[in-house]
């Protein structure tokens, strides 16, 4: 019985997933019946780099949403890892040496959430508030509340550069995707991941140290948080205090929408890249059709709820399957 509810989970998966993916083509023809200009190819490529961004956070805040936790400071982690790499690009003159610094923040930033919610014990929504409210003050004590600009020239490059047709950013993203699908699906951390956001007691009775992967998907979010917000700042050629302001609620959206779901355990990498791509092609629409700002911030408001109650409303057919199952 309990293999008939697990095959029809799936099934329930595959289902959500082509769901999304025929709302991402519907929202792409709407787009180009509302300007023409959505399909021209700088337009597309200047979507693609903007969604990468966010996919490139998106997809290590997945491992954190898996496992039933939050992380509410990756907006002020992406402006003070910004302003950390720039520093240090404009001390040494060394574009590696900045992004190798702004990473092992991001790594550090990481840990520090992760041992504030495994250690201390602090609920990760608190702990993350708070270090969000710490990230975001020290962006604007260290700038003095002013960009820095990169004296450094090729710095923008990461940023800005293109391989081929192809913007640097995307590619990335796509290495990065890879990397993580096969730890998800090939590797035992990634079966640890599921297994401690289905049911943290009985991960911890199989003998998994819960605090321990938790830590890791903490860490994780923290490294990829910190190349987006190296990246942002390579695409700006400065660091800006202001970075990454509102960021997190856009990857939790684009997260959740994409169906991973915000109790743990259920979800995927391509639903959540999905969800970073939808959100993606609506702001683009939103700006080429010459939507107030205002507006567009009420869409996106809409665009969370729409979010979560899509995520309660597949837990409740989730559960109603389970018990169909067992019968």
């Amino acid at each position: 019985m309990h293999e008939i509810a697990k095959d029809k989970m799936k099934a329930l998966l595959k289902y959500e997933q082509m769901a999304l993916l025929l709302s991402l083509i519907g929202l792409c023809i709407i787009s180009t019946i509302i300007s023409p200009v959505f399909l021209s190819v700088n337009n597309l490529m200047n979507v693609l780099r903007t969604a990468s961004l966010t996919a490139i956070c998106a997809m290590g805040y997945m491992f954190v949403i898996l496992l039933g936790e939050m992380d509410l400071s990756v907006g002020s982690m992406q402006a003070v890892v910004g302003i950390v790499g720039v520093m240090i690009l404009n001390f040494t003159k060394n574009v590696p040496a900045a992004l190798l610094g702004g990473i092992i923040a991001g790594a550090v930033l990481g840990c520090i959430n992760g041992l504030l919610v495994t250690k201390a014990g602090i609920n990760s929504l608190i702990a993350s508030l708070g270090t969000m409210a710490i990230l975001r003050g020290s962006a604007y004590i260290i700038t003095n509340g002013i960009s820095i600009q990169a004296n450094i020239p090729g710095f923008e490059v990461l940023g800005t550069g293109y391989v081929g047709p192809f913007p640097i950013p995307f590619l990335i993203a796509v290495v990065i995707f890879a990397a993580l699908y096969f730890v998800l699906n090939k590797t035992v951390f990634g079966r640890n991941i599921y297994a401690v956001g289905g049911n943290n007691s009985a991960a911890r009775l199989c003998g998994i140290n819960v605090g321990r992967i938790k830590m890791a998907a903490y860490i994780i979010v923290g490294v990829l948080t910190a190349l987006s917000g190296y990246i942002l700042a390579c695409r700006l050629n400065s660091a800006q205090p202001n970075a990454g302001d509102g960021f997190e609620f856009q990857v939790i959206s684009a997260v959740v929408l994409g169906g991973v779901s915000l109790s743990g355990g259920k979800g995927n990498l391509t639903g959540a890249v999905i969800g970073v791509l939808i959100l993606s092609v609506l702001s683009n629409v939103l700006v080429l059709a010459g939507v107030s700002s205002f507006y567009q911030e009420v869409s996106r408001g809409i665009v969370i709820l729409l979010a979560v109650y899509i995520d309660s409303r597949n837990k409740r057919m989730a559960e109603k399957k389970i018990l169909i199952g067992k019968k």
